[in-house]
């Protein structure tokens, strides 16, 4: 038994060290098997958050990483499929670091990626995804434009989350310049 549980630990750490060495470096930072999208600094939150081909490489090593793909500089030399999935995974982090940007400020109050590790959300992906699309992230009713989300149909509410992505990567911007 012993053995057994030296051998999870052992893929643990092997994992951890695909997964997160790329952005232990960019960061400066420690991640590991249970780090959550709250376990980020303010700092690579933001920059996370923002739109670009360095977020995307960011996000890259930390998904091909953990499927064990390889190194982000092989994004390209991937066959189609694992392309899309790594994309798929990506924007679907990339929303989830959005959505804790947007809990910071105090715009939402929850969101679907918000109990799950960033190893478990690349792992089962689809399943996670799959739920995540049953509940919206839920806006604060102390947002100003709270009632009018308020009345919208889920698949609306998730719209109307994303449009406000811009005004929250001003203001988070500002609070890191303070």
């Amino acid at each position: 038994m012993a053995q057994l549980l030296d051998l999870t630990a052992y893929r643990t750490k092997v994992i951890e060290q695909k997964a997160f060495g790329a952005w232990r470096k960019r960061f400066n930072e420690s991640y590991g098997a249970n780090t959550k999208v709250a376990d980020l600094s303010d700092k690579s939150l933001y920059f996370l958050a923002k739109p670009g081909e360095e977020t995307a490489v960011a996000f890259y090593e930390l998904i091909m990483g953990i499927l064990g793909l390889g190194k982000a500089v092989k994004f390209y030399y991937l066959d189609d499929k694992n392309q899309m999935m790594v994309m798929d995974i990506h924007l679907f982090l990339a929303d989830q670091v959005r959505f804790e940007l947007m809990r910071r400020l105090g715009w939402l109050t929850s969101f679907p990626g918000e109990n799950y590790t960033l190893l478990e959300m690349v792992q089962d992906f689809a399943k996670i995804k799959a739920k995540s699309k049953q509940k919206p992230p839920v806006l604060s009713e102390s947002h100003p434009e709270y009632n009018a989300y308020d009345k919208l149909t889920r698949a609306d509410k998730q719209v109307f989350i994303r449009r406000k992505l811009g005004k929250a990567l001003e203001e988070f911007c500002a609070r890191l310049a303070t």
